[in-house]
Parts: C-alpha cells; sequence; structure tokens
C-alpha cells in the first residue's frame, strides 16, 4: 500500500529509519536540562511544551537551544532508551548531528535526524504519524 508523502524536501543528517506519532515543539530545546532523560518528557519549566513526552516519537522541532551538552543528553537517552525516535529540524544543529553519530557508533541505534526545507516542515506540523525510511524519505501512516 502507498503511503502519502511528506511534501517538500528532507536531507538526511544521521541515517536511519523510525516510525511514530509526531510531536511538533513551538520552540527549540536544548536536551541538556530541558529532556528529563528518565522520562523523555521536556523538563524546561520555561519551554511552552513543557511535560510533553518525547520517547518514541517523531520530534519536530525548529532546532536545538544552547548547551553543547545536548549531544551528550540525546547519547544518554538513547541508552536509556528514553529518546525520541527520530528528530526532524528546520535549521541545522551539528549538536544534534553529533550526538545522533555518537549513539550510532556506541549502542548501534540508529536514531535518523533530518532537516526539512519550509514546505516539509509545515506539512509535518499536520501529521499525526509518520515514517522515516533508510533513505530518508518521509511519508503519512
Amino acid at each position: 500500500m502507498l503511503r502519502p508523502m511528506i511534501s517538500g524536501n528532507f536531507q538526511l543528517l544521521v541515517p536511519g529509519a523510525a516510525a511514530g506519532p509526531v510531536i511538533v515543539l513551538s520552540a527549540p530545546l536544548s536536551l541538556w536540562g530541558g529532556l528529563d532523560l528518565e522520562t523523555g518528557r521536556v523538563c524546561d519549566v520555561s519551554h511552552p511544551d513543557f511535560g510533553r513526552l518525547l520517547s518514541n516519537a517523531i520530534l519536530v522541532m525548529p532546532g536545538g537551544r544552547g548547551s553543547s551538552s545536548s549531544s551528550s543528553a540525546l547519547v544518554e537517552a538513547v541508552r536509556l532508551g528514553t529518546a525520541p525516535a527520530a528528530i526532524i529540524l528546520s535549521r541545522i544543529d551539528p549538536i544534534l548531528v553529533i550526538g545522533g553519530l555518537v549513539a550510532a557508533e556506541l549502542y548501534d541505534v540508529a536514531l535518523p535526524i533530518l532537516l526539512a526545507d519550509d514546505a516539509a516542515y509545515a506539512d509535518l506540523v499536520a501529521a499525526t504519524e509518520i515514517g522515516i525510511d533508510r533513505s530518508g524519505s518521509v511519508s503519512r501512516i
């Protein structure tokens, strides 16, 4: 069965495949101090999406915010099994990319990270569940 593709273009920054519900954050998030690594919930009380569960979801957000330690936080969330299933950004965040690459190397867990253009990002905001294949194609489920 053919699944409808998300419009726009994606650049695959960290390879992997994933599927899950879409969680769109309204603002960038620093994983270091902003993500409860034990629960996978946004724990930054000043973040507009405080309390949202990110574990096993496709995290869509404008970009990361702040600390270079976010890469370590992402790796630790992968180790604990509380990380998002994938991350899609509207602007590149090298810190998150490093975290995704290190998680793949250390734990053999492929957490795809993609960069979405404006059209793709706008389409993702309306999606409820998506799948990402190893080539970086994104479709609705």
